[in-house]
């Protein structure tokens, strides 16, 4: 079980959380580094790695050495380890708050009561299925398929991400409107392409998924040979979807996921989906426009519905409905799930413990409830201060490297400015917390305060059509070890849970601060100016402001991205995509290079070494380190088809090897591998 958030073309983020990191109690575990030890350390290097012939690996040699992935994980690195130090923290709030007390106030008893329901695995083991029963009654007595759109509605507000997304956004060309979206979905795979590639590793991977689907079935109480031909009956229905959908490349173009229409044009392109009884089932306001994202999908969904009967119907929603609840459901189902979606795959070879995973569903489901109590024991006022004015500087180090383009024109680059000057800075936790007075949570129904949460969230999204945008709503919760940029709003944010050691630690030089947090910071301003974010203006709605001879060179900038990166392979027949990964490597390049410049503006003629290292040498190494991780062959090819991020080395000598500064720190020669007499440069 899930609460999505809806975005067609998406925010930009700093990075694609892996399934969470290792083994603990209450304390942090064995691998989990403490605060004090986790930041930057010259003991982290390899010093007898060349740093111009592998960067990463003389930055992080001997931590890569000394930290192998935990069973539990897919991959470890320094981004799992401070959400492992977060993870503690809630779990402790967790853990008191599921104490009963007469004065626990509502928002303790909420996220106390979901937190014990999740954790009393014997009672839930006890119901087997019978929390579910009425919702698998109500899929079995649908009589027509004229009742799938109400069916499809109701399972919706549940959470249950079947056949396709419903919510709200904003306008793409008129960003201070909320109006209805519809787009893709109802895969249990993680991606279309997943259905459709024909190598032999596609092939055994679906096989394998079918395999999985059937276990769940029979595990639902259906005989071997009925569970066969149902999760045959899904993979034929999902791959159905699948050819109707749009690729993960072509969906960073905005253009491609932009079709505003009216709700009757909607109606005929999917004429065989009731969709006015969905939109009144669903609860959404009155609306007369929406987006679209794809209309193919909804052309391809109009043919499914004609071909596919009504009891294979039943079977799809049946498993789209078991497969949301899993986590919540008897242990039988969990280590199904977890069999193939953790090992087969990430790769991971064992369950992460239960209290994880249900601080995490706690985080997911009541976030800013949780979220409250955990900044206020982690940060405060000075934390937003202090990292305000790192923003500041690196704002003015962008502004600066826009000003000193060679490539743009004036009239370019006084719009950038003027997009630049205008971006708003979200720093730790929202100004006005999340209301969840109106979710029933009981300390007896985990499955219950699940489809109760998920409802709300469903009609929190619903309820922002027609009204005006609240640009102070978060789309991450407090504790999340990462930070986005949001091109619709123009806006960075960087929750609590990121502002902390390797990214940032007040006891460290600025040139580590600036190579960790001042990276981060540069990557997200240039978010706004990347493939995607350069297609929206200052007040966030997609209009073309550049230049045609502009808009020609910055295409031949970024070629030389997606060229240099899609030559970089993680496992043999798989190699990152230059496409896909285009947005993320332009922000890294920019974000580090404007680091650079913030640090050398604050720091003035001073050359102080430490550690033996300069400070432009210690940005480089702090940046290095922030990517530290060692990741298994399983989850780094589901990594380069799925994830718009490159892999963390890549991430590391992909950037420095364009930067001349680097090479400059590091008597890099041009024909040593982190040397590069034609270096990519966008910002």
């Amino acid at each position: 079980m899930k609460t999505t958030l809806f975005a067609l073309m998406g925010f930009s983020v700093l990075f694609a959380q892996a399934p969470a990191p290792p083994k603990s109690n209450a304390q942090p575990a064995a691998g989990a580094a403490s605060a004090a030890s986790a930041g930057f350390d010259v003991k982290k290097m390899d010093p007898s790695v060349n740093p111009c012939a592998d960067f990463y690996q003389y930055a992080c040699g001997s931590w890569l050495k000394n930290n192998p992935v935990p069973a539990d994980q897919s991959r470890w690195g320094t981004f799992e380890d401070l959400a492992e130090r977060n993870r503690a923290v809630l779990h402790e709030i967790l853990e008191d708050a599921a104490k009963p007390a007469a004065n626990r106030d509502s928002a303790t008893q909420k996220i106390g009561d979901y937190y014990a329901a999740c954790m009393d695995e014997k009672a839930i083991d006890a119901k087997g299925l019978a929390a579910l029963e009425p919702e698998l009654d109500r899929i079995r007595n649908l009589k027509d398929k004229s009742q799938l759109a109400e069916e499809v509605a109701h399972l919706h507000r549940n959470g249950v991400a079947a056949l396709f997304e419903f919510s709200s956004g904003q306008d793409f060309k008129n960003s201070s409107e909320v109006i209805a979206q519809a787009d893709q979905g109802g895969l249990g795979l993680p991606d279309r392409d997943y259905y459709l590639k024909t190598d032999a590793k596609s092939v055994e991977l679906r096989q394998k998924y079918v395999a999985h689907v059937e276990r769940i079935f029979e595990l639902a109480g259906e005989k071997p040979e009925r569970a066969k031909a149902d999760a045959a009956i899904v993979m034929k229905i999902e791959t159905g979807l699948a050819q109707g959908a749009l690729d993960l490349v072509s969906r960073r173009d905005p253009e491609k996921v932009y079709h505003k229409t009216t709700s009757r044009e909607l109606a005929a392109l999917d004429p065989d989906f009731r969709w006015n009884l969905y939109i009144t089932a669903s609860g959404a306001p009155a609306f007369q426009n929406l987006n679209v994202a794809w209309p193919d999908f909804f052309k391809a969904l109009n043919a499914e519905i004609r071909s596919v009967s009504l009891d294979e119907w039943k079977t799809y929603l049946t498993w789209h409905l078991v497969h949301s609840e899993i986590p919540f459901l008897p242990t039988a189902f969990v280590k199904e799930n977890f069999g193939f979606y953790g090992r087969t795959l990430t790769g991971a070879k064992e369950m992460r413990p239960r209290w994880k995973r249900c601080t995490d569903y706690t985080d997911n489901q009541l976030g800013e409830a949780l979220g409250r109590k955990f900044v206020e024991r982690t940060f405060g006022a000075e934390g937003k201060a202090r990292t305000l004015k790192m923003v500041d500087a690196l704002e003015k180090a962008l502004g600066q490297d826009i000003q000193g383009l060679a490539w743009m024109t004036p009239a370019t680059k006084q719009k950038a400015l003027e997009k630049l000057k205008a971006i708003a800075n979200k720093i730790g936790y929202p100004d006005k917390w999340r209301d969840y007075s109106s979710v029933a949570v009981k300390r007896d129904d985990a499955i219950g305060n699940g489809f109760r949460a998920d409802e709300f969230e469903f009609e929190r999204q619903l309820h922002k059509i027609g009204k005006p945008v609240d640009r102070g709503e978060w789309d991450m919760t407090p504790p999340t070890v990462n930070a986005y940029y949001d091109p619709l709003m123009n806006n960075i944010n960087f929750p609590a849970g990121i502002l902390q050691p390797p990214f940032y630690d007040n006891r460290m030089d600025d040139a580590v601060n600036f190579g960790g947090i001042g990276m981060v910071i540069g990557h997200e301003l240039t978010h706004g100016f990347d493939d995607e974010g350069r297609q929206f203006d200052a007040q966030g709605n997609m209009r073309d402001w550049w230049t045609p001879e502009d808009g020609k060179e910055f295409e031949s900038r970024t070629a030389c991205l997606v060229n240099e990166y899609s030559k970089f392979s993680v496992a043999p027949g798989a190699n990152v995509n230059g496409k896909l990964t285009l947005g993320e490597n332009t922000a890294d390049n920019g974000g580090l290079r404007v680091a650079l410049m913030a640090l050398l503006n604050t720091i003035g003629n001073d050359r102080k070494q430490i550690d033996g290292f300069a400070p432009d040498q210690r940005l480089f190494l702090s940046f290095g380190q922030v990517w530290c991780e060692n990741t298994r062959e399983e989850a780094a090819r589901l990594m380069v088809q799925t994830n718009p991020h490159s892999p963390p080395k890549f991430r590391v000598n992909g950037v420095l090897v364009n930067m001349p500064e680097f090479q400059k720190a590091f008597s890099c020669q041009a024909t040593q591998p982190m040397g590069s007499a034609n270096a990519c440069r966008v910002w």
